[in-house]
């Protein structure tokens, strides 16, 4: 089968020292850090064979995320942009949702306690955390020690079939009857993103009481689904700030109650201006620019009436921030940073909220074949006005 890879050289950047669980040559922690010159090619690889507890699926819909972009872009000194886990060469693609083709003998459905058949419709987590290290065992598997990742260090979903082990798969038996096939396979595709935003401002962040405010800042697919999340629990004002008209436009169609042009307006007084003085009780970092929006967060935290407020911060970013201590400590504030969806109940509450009308398939501005995958990555590196390209194997 044919499968859309990744390749970089080894060459971390001088004076910078490998991590303990760095890998001489093929994995690291740190990608920005190390891989240089990636190149993109369509490569043969056979079918996968699922172990015991694995499944083979056949891919229906994979979404292209920043962080393929971010792998694919580079510095004026070759360096990839994206700075997390990463091993190459390595199939990309790990926002996907497929159909169950063979299960090995414990490959066992999470819902229905058994094992899986073919057919059934699935997505699935990709952050493969290994259930045996202290953070899995504290309940943070999105921290695990061992922490492997479709599509960045283990061969993801821009392919015809791959295996994932079972208990990172979710059914999604519940958006068939409501969406239908198609839909729900789109949908499917789109519960790992959702999960993102979730996991950021509801689990990292703290959630919010019904008719407190919140700050998007950035209407990337996180940005936006976070927008759908929050006004889905109850907040007043939902404010997204985000240069592109067409984003904002998708924004407000998808719980935004107020957008913000960044270019054309002063961001803290325009929200300091719609929530009549109080701020946000929670501000989304989801530009990947945090030193650029600091200002304006520090002086929303600062004169607004909010005290509490909870900074989060979810695009990754190799980037300081110019942190005022004196202001966080006055405000009572906080920062946090997200990493991943998995935990805590995040993946069955998307796909419920899904289910029960949480409609995020408008994210998809465009469908392309996975010939088309790689122009498409590099097409997302300028290009602002698509949202979400999804890549249709079949």
């Amino acid at each position: 089968m044919r499968a859309v890879t990744l390749f970089a050289e080894w060459s971390p950047k001088p004076g910078y020292k490998l991590g303990s669980k760095d890998i001489e040559g093929k994995l690291t922690y740190l990608g920005s850090k190390v891989w240089r010159n990636p190149r993109i090619e369509m490569v043969d690889k056979p079918e996968p064979v699922p172990g015991p507890t694995e499944v083979l699926l056949r891919v229906k819909a994979c979404g292209i995320c920043g962080s393929d972009v971010h792998m694919y872009q580079t510095d004026d000194q070759g360096y990839i942009y994206y700075p997390g886990l990463t091993a190459f060469p390595c199939t990309l693609g790990h926002e996907f949702s497929g159909t169950v083709v063979a299960a090995g003998e414990q490959a066992i459905n999470k819902i229905t306690g058994q094992r899986y058949k073919a057919g059934e419709a699935v997505c699935s987590e990709e952050m493969m955390w290994c259930a045996q290290c202290r953070p899995c065992a504290d309940g943070y598997p999105n921290h695990c020690e061992r922490l492997q990742e479709i599509g960045f260090s283990v061969d993801g979903a821009y392919a015809k079939y791959m295996k994932m082990d079972a208990r990172y798969l979710w059914s999604l038996d519940p958006l068939r009857e409501i969406y239908g096939e198609e839909k729900m396979y789109l949908l499917g595709s789109l519960v790992e993103p959702t999960s993102v935003a979730y996991n950021a401002v509801i689990e990292r962040g703290g959630g919010i009481r019904a008719g407190e405010h919140v700050l998007i800042m950035g209407s990337g697919p996180v940005g936006i689904a976070a927008c759908s999340v929050l006004r889905r629990s109850g907040a007043s004002r939902v404010i997204i700030s985000e240069p592109s008209k067409s984003r904002r436009d998708m924004a407000l169609a998808m719980g935004a109650t107020d957008a913000i042009d960044p270019t054309g307006v002063n961001v803290a007084e325009a929200v300091l201006d719609i929530t009549k003085g109080m701020g946000a009780k929670i501000i989304l970092e989801a530009t990947g620019l945090p030193s650029v929006v600091w200002p304006d967060i520090e002086k929303i935290i600062w004169e607004g009436r909010q005290l509490n407020a909870t900074v989060v911060l979810v695009a990754r970013a190799d980037d300081k921030i110019p942190m005022n201590g004196e202001v966080f400590q006055v405000r009572r504030a906080n920062v946090v940073g997200a990493q991943g969806h998995s935990g805590h109940g995040t993946f069955p509450n998307v796909i419920s909220c899904m289910a029960s009308g949480m409609d995020v398939t408008p994210l998809i501005t465009k469908k392309i074949t996975l010939d088309q995958t790689e122009e498409h990555i590099k097409l997302l590196q300028t290009n602002r006005e698509q949202v979400k390209i999804t890549v249709l194997p079949e």
